[in-house]
């Protein structure tokens, strides 16, 4: 039996990847321009619109293509497709939509609902095939909506809290995300692409580096104080550092569909020591956040998109020039990001704006790359 000619709702990825890259490319060049003074916004405004879109926009886009992948692998059920996959598709996009109007309780119902649904469509056939090692990710996007109610009812002055609560929750929650991710794939992809790889796992170093995350989870909603987080940041800095040793990055740097997922997980480390350093007062505290939001999460995602996308569509496991292309964007719009500010604060603005550009230009060149690959059935005609 022939399959259709448009595949986009076959499998979770495929929707969720084109939307996550045109959406983040759109949403950078709107924030430059938000920065630059041409631009309001009539709910989340400022800042906040710009963490709330990549986080729980960008980021949660990303990993809801994954896990509607993955689940199906893991547990050999379907998650959603179709139908019930394209009012999944449509409720995100609501989302992003209506935070740029005055309907705020309308914006926090969809958004919060948005990771709710997620949630469900991957509990049921996680139930179903009793994968116990993996029912932690629904409490994780229950996490995910829980710190989203925080923002917007901060927003709406329900919560006397500030909005940044709700965000650092939902980043320290994407953390963990990547830290268990990447602990299970960086290793394996290393050893099977590289002649000659030695990555390997240290049990002693998995569990200091997964838990540490989880108490600087914990440490966050209890709002410790600074000197507590600054030892914890620190100490989880040295674990990471050495996590990712022990994974044998040098091998990697001809290998790029390798590289970028090494390249990402180093910035974890750097992110800890710099939210050390800022709980200190020795720098600013977006300098940490964008060292995690701009390189960590920037980095994993777009190397797990293209590798993900590459496999479920029958083609082979390597970069070409174009993605690489997009790999070295995404890793010098993080660099410009995070260093100029520190080496030439007199062109914060011009640093700011460039970044945003070198993403922006990225994610679209991806979207341009994978509409017809992500639209299509798959290369070898089978299933997915």
């Amino acid at each position: 039996m022939s399959q259709p000619a448009f595949a986009l709702w076959r499998l979770g990825f495929r929707p969720f990847y084109l939307l996550a890259a045109g959406f983040s490319a759109l949403s950078v060049a709107l924030w430059a321009a938000q920065y630059a003074g041409l631009l309001r916004h009539a709910y989340l405004g400022g800042p906040t619109w710009h963490a709330h879109e990549m986080l729980f926009g960008y980021t949660l886009a990303v990993v809801t293509g994954f896990l509607f992948t993955a689940v199906r692998n893991w547990t050999g059920k379907s998650t959603p497709t179709g139908a019930p996959l394209a009012g999944l598709a449509a409720l995100w996009l609501a989302g992003r939509v209506l935070v740029l109007t005055p309907w705020s309780i309308a914006a926090a119902v969809v958004n919060v609902a948005f990771p709710l649904g997620v949630a469900a469509g991957i509990a049921v056939p996680l139930w179903r095939a009793r994968s116990r090692r993996n029912y932690f990710f629904v409490g994780l996007l229950l996490l995910l909506a829980a710190a989203l109610a925080c923002i917007h009812l901060a927003a709406l002055g329900v919560l006397a809290v500030p909005p940044w609560v709700g965000l650092q929750l939902g980043l320290d929650v994407i953390l963990f995300v990547m830290s268990v991710m990447a602990g299970r794939v960086v290793p394996m992809f290393t050893n099977n692409a590289v002649p000659g790889a030695r990555a390997r796992r240290s049990q002693y170093v998995e569990h200091a580096a997964l838990g540490g995350v989880l108490a600087l989870l914990l440490a966050d909603l209890l709002r410790l104080p600074g000197p507590l987080l600054l030892a914890l940041t620190l100490a989880l800095a040295v674990v990471h550092a050495r996590r990712l040793w022990l994974w044998d990055p040098r091998s990697t740097l001809r290998t790029p569909l390798l590289w970028v997922l090494h390249l990402a997980y180093a910035w974890i480390p750097l992110h800890l020591a710099l939210r050390a350093a800022a709980e200190a007062g020795w720098v600013m505290r977006p300098l940490a956040v964008h060292a995690l939001s701009m390189g960590a999460i920037g980095g994993l995602t777009i190397g797990m998109m293209v590798r993900t996308a590459r496999g479920h569509t029958g083609l082979a496991l390597r970069a070409d020039h174009i993605e690489t292309t997009c790999f070295a964007l995404v890793a010098i719009a993080a660099v410009v990001r995070e260093f100029c500010p520190l080496l030439a604060p007199q062109h914060y603005f011009a640093s700011v704006v460039s970044s945003a550009a070198l993403w922006s230009a990225a994610f679209l060149i991806f979207a341009v790359r994978y509409w017809p690959i992500l639209t299509r059935p798959r290369a070898d005609g089978a299933p997915g």
